[in-house]
């Protein structure tokens, strides 16, 4: 079993509802477990700030899976969400499911790039990591509680609880 830590994210239909949808279906997926979760806090948007703000949330799974399968399991759930995929990378969107970390692998596919390219700057995904796996270091030895700490909130503040 390999541990997976996933990103959620949406800012568009119901951000929450989409969320709590995406965690129900992250439950569904095959030789997978969804082993922890972070509240869901709320986020002001990279990039263009003429968008709603964002809804963030980190999951833990214990997956058989391999990282593209788990990437295929992700998207298929982004699809199903209604997910449009658009060369603005930093746009509004309804789901976005991203592999942060993969066991302590450092993957480099045209497909999938993990550790996620930006966890160590992002608060959004920082705190909520640092939340449900305090101890839990980086393949570069970076400690994700270290970086969390140093890392400007940006007014990333808690919603509520997932579960």
């Amino acid at each position: 079993m390999a541990l997976a830590y996933v990103g959620l994210g949406s800012n568009l239909s119901d951000p929450e509802k989409q969320i709590k949808h995406a965690v129900a279906l992250l439950s569904h997926i095959k030789n997978t477990k969804l082993s922890d979760l972070s509240s869901l806090y709320f986020s002001r948007p990279m990039g263009p700030q003429d968008q709603p703000d964002y809804m963030n949330a980190v999951a833990a799974l214990q997956t058989e899976l391999s990282p593209l399968e788990l990437l295929d399991e992700l998207q298929a759930i982004e699809n199903k969400a209604g997910r449009v995929r658009k060369d603005n990378r930093w746009g509004a969107r309804i789901l976005d499911l991203d592999i942060l970390l993969f066991d302590n692998d450092i993957i480099n596919h045209q497909r999938l790039t993990v550790p996620h390219y930006g966890l160590e700057l992002r608060e959004f995904v920082l705190l909520p990591l640092a939340e449900i796996s305090p101890e839990l270091m980086l393949p570069n030895g970076k400690s994700i509680l270290a970086l969390s700490q140093d890392i400007d909130t940006n007014g990333l503040k808690v919603h509520s609880k997932l579960r």
